[in-house]
């Protein structure tokens, strides 16, 4: 039996994958949200609304980049408001978790002044990795933290790099020097 196809289950398609081109997904991306959308339509979607044709090329695949320092604590950061978007929105199906997680993440990030280092692709990648336990999060002991982790690297407690100084490339930081110790002291003082 050849099912017909909704009209407005097709609108709704087109309306999602027009939204995720706006946030920079690649072709690739929407290719694959969006089965149900020939190739000539997500790329006329693309080409509408980008102005351009879309980039040629693999996607980023590497599990790597999102273990770094600075790419680790966005890609953490994305992956905590992407569980707590699908935790308080159950009715969403996936690509609604992602663009409203992605959309939070970029509102975060500028709101404290700080470029995006994680594109909607990169986002959409890491949480696939996630989801199929390519990576893992772990709670930092320090900070409590969750931090996303290659699941074959943690034994034990785990510190992020950001509570680790001494992880951080650049000259050793001694935290018992006189200049630390005032700082502490007037951070102490204007606690609440």
């Amino acid at each position: 039996m050849n099912q017909k196809k909704s009209v407005i289950d097709d609108a709704c398609c087109v309306h999602k994958a027009k939204r995720l081109v706006e946030l920079g997904a690649r072709l690739q991306v929407i290719q694959s949200e969006f089965p149900g959308l020939s190739r000539d339509r997500c790329l006329s979607i693309y080409r509408e609304v980008k102005g351009e044709a879309p980039q040629k090329g693999p996607l980023p695949f590497s599990t790597d980049w999102f273990l770094f320092r600075a790419s680790n604590a966005h890609a953490s950061l994305f992956v905590s408001i992407h569980r707590h978007v699908e935790q308080n929105n159950p009715t969403l199906n996936r690509v609604d978790h992602l663009i409203a997680a992605y959309t939070l993440y970029l509102n975060t990030v500028q709101a404290i002044d700080n470029p995006p280092l994680l594109s909607i692709t990169r986002a959409w990648s890491l949480h696939r990795h996630v989801a199929s336990g390519v990576l893992r999060t772990v709670q930092c002991t320090v900070c409590d933290g969750s931090f996303v982790v290659d699941p074959y690297d943690i034994a034990g407690r785990f510190v992020c790099s950001l509570c680790d100084i001494q992880s951080r490339p650049g000259p050793k930081v001694n935290l018992d020097s006189k200049h630390y110790q005032r700082y502490f002291a007037e951070v102490d003082d204007c606690e609440v």
